[in-house]
């Protein structure tokens, strides 16, 4: 079994619309490493998240904006001989990017924002009432870098 990289965006995205929740890493006000599971949206390379309006982790971006998301799917257990704990490997997909966040204040780039959000988990449109689009936190994440890794894949799998 091998590990393999891909760069094909195409490929990458289908790994991204397969997941319901990523894993935002950010550095704390404290300068310690802080991650958090979320809900996400996706669209045209750019992911939105949404939180409270106040906690750890906007003061913790307030003050350093880098974020790195990571997104996994396809956990499956997989083993050459069931016998050798060495052949054991985890099957999976991952994504991980890394970027900056900036805070989305207009109403309608946040209804827009949330459109996004719940495309990832429902085809039903859906309208949001005003006091609710106040109360929440947009999260832009514009990406730096992505990559995305296949693990537990079959040596033939790929051929180059």
């Amino acid at each position: 079994m091998r590990t393999y990289k891909h760069t094909d965006r195409q490929f990458i995205d289908a790994v991204i619309s397969e997941c319901k929740i990523c894993f935002a890493g950010v550095i704390d006000e404290n300068g310690l490493p802080y991650v958090i599971p979320m809900n996400f949206g996706y669209h045209k390379g750019v992911f939105f998240l949404h939180s409270a309006p106040e906690g750890r982790a906007i003061r913790s971006l307030e003050k350093n904006n880098h974020i790195c998301l990571t997104f996994s799917s396809g956990e499956e257990l997989a083993w050459q001989n069931a016998d050798v704990a060495c052949s054991y490997q985890m099957k999976a997909k991952s994504v991980v990017a890394e970027g900056r966040v900036t805070f989305i204040e207009d109403m309608e780039l946040k209804r827009q924002a949330l459109d996004y959000i719940m495309a990832q988990y429902s085809d039903k449109s859906f309208n949001y009432g005003d006091p609710a689009v106040k109360n929440v936190k947009i999260w832009r994440v514009d990406v730096d870098n992505i990559g995305c890794k296949e693990f537990g894949a079959r040596h033939d799998a790929y051929k180059k």
